[in-house]
């Protein structure tokens, strides 16, 4: 293969030194950044995406003189050129990673760049030297690209940028974090207008949406990126984990199904504990092994087990967000040598980190998306022509399903598509917020530099000068406040048009100065729940004694710890520890051992079931040929099934009725997430209610909803007194929801978020930080203030878009509707059936702590299993 003469000889000399040649997707990209054009590449894991990104940049700073050019890539000295390319990564671990991988070829091929990372975790000193001395290459996440453009001196720090790489541009786009940055891009567009964007991403279901987000959108039509494929990569091999009992030996080639050793997988429950044995068996006979893990709650639970069977004292680590920074930092860098045999790990670790000496993955628990599974298993060999490895760990019967539709999935190279958002406008608020920190502006010019941005550019100009004025006052009923005044005309300015205009036809700048230090210190949609830092400490306090020094484990949230009395212990940062009390911000505890500690509770952090993979887990139901790959003991549970009731069609809804005691039950399998189906539960019970049933609780998990009362729902559809086309019909996602949501605590929890991030109630003041308490009393006084005497009030038409798409997932509810009208089966039974056995053991399960737990599952299990079977 000739060298292009595009790439100079330093850069291909260097691949050729390393018996490398430069991938067709490499010299793609590398054309299009040199003439200047903006792209979308879309390549596996493996494939040098990174490099791809970044070698039109090396190539022009490589030509350009600079004043330190001859100081080497680690010089402080600023540089002439100012800052060229900004990298923005949706994680701060993958951008420290990526810089660490750049600079090898940095440094060997001996170019004058300099490359730095700036992130929350970048101390204060350095953050300041960087808008002083820029370095060439900048990594940072989208939160600090809105903190740099509140800046005055912003116009000059960014005036130079010619190239903006968007690092797995899947994870941040279709979120309010995507929204932000979209919104910063636009600015950027403003600042340094001929400047090339880079998008890089391995799953993309439909890459227009991602085409679009990376181009400035025009008033009319739509403008896409250039979009560069790579090669596709080697079929990942990927099996479900089913442990056999003495401990099995298996691998991965060689999977055996029907092995009448098999455990008995759980009806219920998301521990997998069952596994665990096996799971630490794959840990023995791997190189290093990433065990992934869904929720933190989650990865403590599995890391402590893990711990308790490493007789061979193998070194196992734990990484997830509530972790100190020193303690991932460690991690990282240990994995980074290939120092560790095995990292249970939550989504921090789910994107771009390129650590060569993984060899297997493991998924505890269904994956939730066929997108994230194929994310985590590209951490495996991260090879392009190498086959990743991976273990799926269903943790019940039904996750069987899931694990083997998403293992179908990664082996099709299938991706979820995700529904394009619009811009929230909470975001937009907070991004008018910081545009007025760096200087006034003219809100006809702001209107415009944001429609440019994809997820706003259907914003209307009428809901734009609401969000203004918001931001200005704080709306009609808030207006008489001094503390929600954040801009103001500008005296000094003419205005456009004449004198005594509304605010949107006024140049406007910020009220007071103080509001820049407020923005900075508040940027981000982030809102996750108050958090306190749990601090080890040696030995147990003497009342009232204050403590001497301790290590910080990490952070915990507020409302976990409010619950706990001295003398209580929990699993954090891979420790028992107990609790001995508060001090000033500090949770306070000691190393010790437990036979049965808490499990920390986590607000969010539960990934919802794809659209995709529920359709695959309906056609497996559906399709009695698919059971042949699921373990034995799974497609028996099915055929049982068939026996005692029916399984439904796929575009069919499922409806079964039974009495159990003293109740009488409704169970219904939509496979549309526990999100959809919490909401259709309290829907349908309202409805229920009504209609004279009596119910008294639902309860829903990701694939089944249970109702129960104290009528025969099944005899009121035999006799007519209820029709199922009637319950069910599509008109409860009209008034039903609207007064639902107006009357429930999901509309306060989701204006919080909103207040929060829009810079209504400020978490962080100069000096101190609101407690929960104090942001949650807060926000809940204006909600009610605000439904009262502005019931169009801006906050609240973001509060319900995000509280119907999010916190209800009413786009799922009534897609399900939709798609099963006239389509429901009733089947009237005598008692439980097979299918219905696990939502009923979700019954009451939270109350039920510990070993204990575990124990009596399976009790309870074993006599709904016996009744669900039994002939007679």
């Amino acid at each position: 293969m000739s060298k292009p003469s595009f790439l100079p000889s330093q850069f291909a000399d260097w691949f050729s030194a390393r018996g490398w040649l430069p991938r067709p997707h490499q010299l793609a990209l590398t054309k299009v950044g040199l003439a200047g054009r903006s792209a979308l590449l879309i390549a596996p894991t493996g494939g040098g995406k990174t490099l791809a990104g970044f070698l039109a940049s090396l190539i022009q700073l490589a030509a350009e003189p600079s004043e330190d050019a001859n100081e080497g890539s680690g010089s402080s000295v600023a540089s002439s050129r100012g800052l060229h390319t900004l990298y923005i990564s949706p994680l701060k671990a993958l951008a420290v990673d990526v810089q660490r991988n750049l600079q090898n070829p940095i440094e060997e091929m001996g170019l004058p760049v300099r490359v730095e990372t700036r992130t929350g975790d970048t101390p204060q000193n350095r953050r300041k030297r960087q808008r002083h001395s820029p370095p060439d290459i900048l990594m940072t996440t989208p939160e600090q690209l809105a903190l740099l453009l509140s800046y005055e001196d912003a116009p000059a720090f960014f005036g130079t940028v010619q190239c903006v790489i968007l690092d797995e541009l899947h994870a941040l786009t279709n979120s309010k974090r995507g929204d932000l940055l979209a919104l910063g891009l636009a600015r950027l567009s403003t600042l340094a207008p001929n400047h090339r964007r880079i998008g890089l991403s391995a799953t993309v279901a439909e890459p227009d949406q991602l085409r679009r987000y990376l181009l400035p959108q025009p008033t009319s039509g739509q403008a896409l990126a250039d979009l560069v494929m790579g090669e596709k990569g080697a079929t990942p091999k990927v099996s479900i984990l089913v442990p056999t009992n003495p401990e099995p030996k298996a691998s991965i080639e060689n999977s055996d199904r029907d092995d009448p050793r098999e455990v008995r997988i759980p009806w219920s429950g998301h521990s997998a504990k069952h596994a665990l044995q096996a799971v630490y068996d794959q840990i023995l006979q791997s190189q290093t092994v990433l065990v992934f893990v869904n929720t933190r709650s989650q990865a403590e639970f599995v890391f402590q087990q893990l711990w308790h069977l490493n007789e061979d004292a193998l070194p196992i680590a734990l990484h997830h967000g509530s972790l100190s920074v020193e303690q991932r930092r460690k991690v990282e860098a240990a994995m980074s040598t290939s120092s560790l045999r095995a990292v249970v790990c939550t989504s921090t670790l789910d994107l771009g980190i390129d650590w060569g000496a993984v060899d297997l993955v493991i998924n505890m628990g269904a994956p939730k998306g066929a997108s994230r599974l194929l994310q985590r298993i590209g951490r495996a060999n991260h090879k392009l022509d190498t086959p990743s490895q991976a273990w799926l760990v269903p943790a019940n019967r039904f996750e069987v399903l899931e694990c083997e539709a998403a293992r179908q999935a990664a082996i099709n190279g299938v991706h979820d598509g995700v529904p394009e958002k619009q811009g929230s406008l909470d975001v937009l608020a907070q991004h008018i917020w910081g545009r007025a920190c760096s200087g006034p502006f003219h809100p006809d010019d702001l209107f415009a530099e944001v429609c440019s941005a994809a997820p706003y550019r259907t914003l209307s100009r009428t809901t734009f000068d609401e969000v203004v004025a918001f931001v200005a006052t704080g709306g009609y009923a808030l207006k008489n406040y001094d503390r929600y005044r954040k801009l103001q005309p500008v005296k000094d300015l003419p205005s456009r048009i004449g004198e005594n205009l509304p605010l949107a036809k006024q140049a406007l700048r910020l009220a007071h100065p103080s509001l820049a230090q407020a923005y900075r210190l508040n940027v981000g949609t982030i809102v996750s729940a108050p958090m306190m830092k749990v601090r080890m400490i040696k030995r147990r306090l003497a009342s009232g004694a204050p403590p001497r020094g301790g290590r910080v484990l990490g952070e915990m949230e507020e409302y976990f710890l409010d619950q706990l009395v001295q003398g209580d212990t929990f699993l954090f940062a891979g420790h028992i520890v107990r609790f001995e009390g508060m001090y000033e911000t500090d949770a306070l505890v000691t190393k010790t051992q437990a036979d049965n500690p808490a499990i920390p509770a986590y607000y969010g952090g539960k990934f919802p079931l794809s659209t995709y993979l529920a359709a695959q887990v309906r056609h497996i139901l559906a399709t009695p040929a698919k059971w042949q790959a699921l373990p034995a003991q799974v497609a028996e549970w099915l055929q049982l099934q068939q026996w005692r009731s029916v399984l439904p069609a796929e575009d069919e809804l499922l409806v079964e009725t039974f009495p159990r005691g003293d109740k009488f039950y409704l169970v219904c399998y939509p496979f549309e997430g526990r999100l959809a189906h919490q909401t259709l539960g309290m829907l349908l019970t309202r409805r229920l209610d009504r209609l004279g049933a009596r119910p008294l609780g639902f309860v829903a998990s990701e694939y089944s909803l249970a109702i129960w009362g104290l009528r025969d729902v099944g005899l009121m559809f035999e006799h007519g007194t209820l029709s199922l086309a009637d319950l069910f019909d599509e008109d409860m996602m009209g008034d039903d929801l609207e007064a639902w949501l107006a009357e429930s605590s999901l509309m306060k929890r989701s204006f919080r978020d909103c207040a929060v991030i829009a810079g209504l109630i400020e978490r962080r003041l100069p000096g101190k930080e609101k407690t929960g308490r104090q942001v949650t009393f807060s926000s809940d006084l204006i909600y009610d203030v605000l439904r009262e005497h502005e019931p169009d009030h801006v906050l609240l038409k973001a509060a319900w878009e995000d509280a119907a798409h999010n916190l209800v997932d009413s786009d799922r509810v009534s897609a399900l509707l939709a798609r099963t009208k006239g389509h429901i089966v009733l089947k009237r039974l005598e008692r439980v059936s097979p299918l219905a056995v696990p939502v009923l053991l979700d019954i009451g399960r939270e109350a039920v702590y510990g070993e204990a737990n575990e124990e009596l599952l399976a009790e309870a299990a074993d006599d709904l299993i016996e009744e669900a079977t039994r002939l007679v």
